[in-house]
């Protein structure tokens, strides 16, 4: 099995351009689950990076981090959310680079396309599946 992606909180913050005081203070928000472990031992996984990316995209669409968290920890499918500010030139954006083969990437951005995180994994599996499948059948 797959050993889990950890991070320290040096590189959680490298990947999504906070400071530790502003992951800290959503950790003490309770936007964001404190980190797994403690001491030196403390680490942050996948979903910490994703959270954190999802309360970026909300801040740049102009919410108060009270109205995220709202949105975070409202299960109500229907829940009406704000449109996404369009990207402007400069603008950076961050999504997963899935390796499936030499030369095959998949580019996905979840938050951007729906989907859920278990749905994304699902879409990355079935993409990796079929794409066993096309080079088995081209040996054959």
């Amino acid at each position: 099995m797959k050993k889990l992606t950890q991070y320290s909180l040096n590189e959680l913050c490298q990947l999504v351009e906070l400071t530790p005081r502003t992951v800290r203070f959503y950790v003490q928000k309770t936007l964001l689950q404190p980190p797994e472990g403690s001491g030196r031992g403390a680490h942050y996984t996948q979903q910490h990076v994703e959270r954190l990316l999802e309360i970026r995209k909300w801040q740049d669409a102009g919410l108060s981090l009270d109205r995220i968290k709202e949105l975070l920890f409202d299960n109500d499918e229907k829940k009406i959310l704000p449109p996404l500010k369009r990207l402007q030139p400069g603008d950076i954006e961050v999504c997963s680079h899935v390796h499936i083969d030499e030369g095959i990437s998949l580019t996905l951005n979840p938050m951007k396309a729906g989907l859920t995180p278990e749905q994304a994994k699902q879409l990355t599996q079935e993409v990796i599946s079929l794409y066993q499948q096309l080079k088995l059948s081209c040996k054959e």
